[in-house]
């Protein structure tokens, strides 16, 4: 019988991916209730750092030492976030997931040109892998070159991008606590929405516009965004990396599944054949480091 020690970290990750798959849902909703992806995604953000204030003494004596590995995970972690909700509102559920689901290649990328890792046998596989799986899914005849079909997908491409340089950065800035990252992604996807917002103008009257039903969903999604950052953070901390890979993958079920039946949302076999490829890619990125090795 499993022991509660093998048992937690493993609830820890799977309740991440089951969050990150069904998270879409709620975001769509408060668009349809006139509370857009940016105002949404700022304000249950901001409200998820309100959840984990306790931390704040922590963090705070932690600020002297950020630097520019700090800096710029802030802003990696904050495009992540920000450019999947906006990303999932406005494109297909799954076709967007599958092309953020190419952050494994990027990941070999950047840890190449920002941590001097060498690529081996299964570097290459993946990046065999993953580009295959995106240009079966992607290829439209009259299109020409296989390329996402909207913005939406360039969004959710470049977000999978950005996710990947925050988990190297996320490496490299080694010197910083799990508690003082956590606030990096929280406080950068704030910081985005808001320069974003500030940029569209009338934020004041938008706020003020919101409904209480929509205020309830909004500090329903900050504490569980708050909670499941934790979550993911503590199973991260104890599972190896080939294994949390493979659980994090359950995302995609998820969405599949929930996709299918609140949004009337169907894959094709073309989109199947590349789905199948890009996971294996991911699951085959587990084989980059030792098992013993975290990420």
């Amino acid at each position: 019988m499993p022991s509660k020690q093998n048992v937690m970290p493993v609830a820890g990750l799977l309740s991440g991916a089951l969050v990150w798959g069904m998270i879409w849902y709620p975001f769509r909703e408060l668009d349809a209730a006139g509370v857009d992806g940016a105002l949404s995604t700022l304000l249950t953000y901001l409200l998820a750092l309100l959840s984990g204030a306790f931390l704040l003494p922590r963090v705070w004596r932690e600020l002297p030492n950020v630097g520019w590995w700090g800096v710029l995970l802030v802003l990696s972690a904050g495009w992540t976030n920000f450019g999947y909700v906006l990303a999932i509102l406005d494109g297909e559920v799954m076709r967007v997931l599958l092309l953020f689901y190419l952050a494994p290649v990027w990941t070999i990328l950047f840890s190449y040109w920002l941590l001097g890792e060498r690529l081996n046998r299964y570097g290459y596989a993946i990046i065999l892998l993953s580009f295959s799986g995106a240009m079966v899914m992607l290829w439209e005849p009259h299109l020409g070159m296989p390329l996402p079909d909207n913005s939406a997908e360039w969004i959710g491409l470049s977000s999978g991008m950005a996710f990947a340089l925050s988990n190297v950065v996320a490496r490299r800035a080694s010197h910083l606590s799990v508690e003082a990252k956590s606030f990096a992604v929280w406080g950068g996807t704030s910081l985005l929405g808001g320069l974003f917002l500030l940029y569209q103008g009338g934020l004041a009257a938008r706020v003020v516009a919101i409904d209480g039903y929509s205020w309830m969903i909004l500090v329903l999604l900050g504490i569980v965004l708050c909670s499941s950052a934790f979550a993911v953070q503590y199973g991260i901390a104890r599972v190896p990396a080939n294994r949390a890979i493979v659980l994090f993958l359950s995302e995609l079920v998820v969405a599949a599944i929930v996709s299918y039946f609140l949004a009337g949302e169907a894959m094709q076999s073309r989109e199947w054949m590349g789905a199948a490829l890009i996971v294996s890619a991911s699951l085959l990125s587990g084989r980059l480091y030792p098992a013993s090795e975290k990420s």
